[in-house]
């Protein structure tokens, strides 16, 4: 509506006919309703008033001299998609309402000089006018919505990034801390604490430079979380390799961070006991969608491997851990092994 028309508190309508008596009706009438009526006798004269600005809504006949009004139509759609527009047909043949209503028309009326005509356009404009205001509403709704879903996932982003450089930060310095502790047995708690670290560090990492918020790429994660691990580990006692075999998977991040402990404990494991010191040996990270949402992965090595039942190596912490994350994930890790034929874990859990 323009600034006048505003001031006024009138609506203004457009009426496109070259029927000059029966555009005085319809002005006189409309405006008694309290509207205010702009009239153009042809396709052109309508087409530069309604460019002109200031039209709420148009009510288009179908016959303009050596014009169709669906042509007109056509152009008043793509310029002004959100203006309504009252189709005005004297045929009898529905299906040129029908084509301007597919064309983009909110309604339509049967033309002639009676009141009835102008009552029923009066309502139809009534109505378009409700729906373009719904329209518009509803575009400004999503606009805002839109708006503050960027900001808050810009936000989030922000937030993923402060911690990931906290944690990197701690990281580095339980790293300094076991560079100058002498004592083995400290120095290897202190590196698996790094390892768990880094394992939920990395996923804050994704977060705040992935395009989906809360989803993390799987295969990406672990390809970073184990090439970190293996530079971590590799060392002249312990030079062995590890291999990832994975689809590309999107999980939510409670899962990944949840997962990526329970590997990034395995593989350290591998690590200190399937093998003899310089030993090379290679370690394997499998990932397999199994059926429904459900997926399998699955860590094994070609080590000297365990017997069932012998004590545990080290303090036991990393088992409790493990045990307690594929608890949260409803589900156990079931282990595969036989002294001096590797050893393998496998967890089956939902992705959803």
């Amino acid at each position: 509506m323009s600034e006048q028309a505003a001031a006024t508190g009138a609506t203004r309508i457009l009426y496109i006919d070259d029927d000059e008596a029966l555009s005085h009706l319809v002005r006189k009438n409309l405006q008694r309703r309290g509207y205010e009526v702009h009239c153009a006798a042809d396709g052109l004269s309508g087409l530069t008033r309604m460019r002109e600005g200031g039209i709420d809504a148009v009510a288009l006949d179908h016959f303009l001299g050596g014009e169709i009004g669906l042509d007109i139509l056509r152009c008043i759609v793509e310029e002004a998609s959100h203006l309504p527009v009252i189709y005005v047909t004297g045929s009898s043949d529905t299906g040129v309402a029908v084509a301007a209503l597919k064309m983009g028309a909110d309604d339509y009326v049967i033309k002639n000089a009676s009141d009835d005509y102008v009552d029923l356009l009066a309502v139809a404009l009534e109505q378009g006018l409700e729906r373009a205001r719904y329209r518009r509403e509803t575009a400004e709704a999503q606009e805002a919505i839109r708006r503050e879903r960027d900001r808050a996932e810009l936000l989030l982003a922000e937030v993923n990034h402060r911690v990931a450089n906290s944690l990197g930060l701690v990281a580095a310095l339980v790293r300094m801390q076991a560079s100058v502790t002498k004592d083995k047995a400290a120095v290897d708690a202190l590196q698996e604490t790094q390892v768990r670290i880094n394992a939920i560090g990395s996923v804050h990492r994704r977060l705040y430079t992935g395009v989906h918020v809360g989803q993390v790429d799987f295969y990406d994660y672990l390809s970073s979380l184990l090439g970190e691990l293996e530079n971590s580990m590799h060392d002249e006692r312990r030079p062995h390799r590890v291999k990832l075999t994975s689809p590309s998977l999107s999980l939510p991040t409670d899962k990944v961070i949840t997962i990526g402990l329970i590997i990034s404990e395995l593989v350290t494991n591998s690590f200190k006991y399937a093998f003899d010191d310089g030993q090379r040996g290679e370690i394997r990270v499998s990932v397999e969608k199994c059926e429904g949402d459900r997926i399998s992965v699955t860590v094994e090595d070609d080590g000297k491997g365990f017997e069932r039942g012998e004590p545990i190596k080290g303090t036991g912490l990393g088992t409790k851990i493990m045990t307690a994350m594929a608890s949260s994930l409803s589900s156990e890790i079931v282990y595969d092994s036989g002294r001096g034929v590797g050893a393998r874990a496998t967890i089956e859990f939902s992705i959803t």
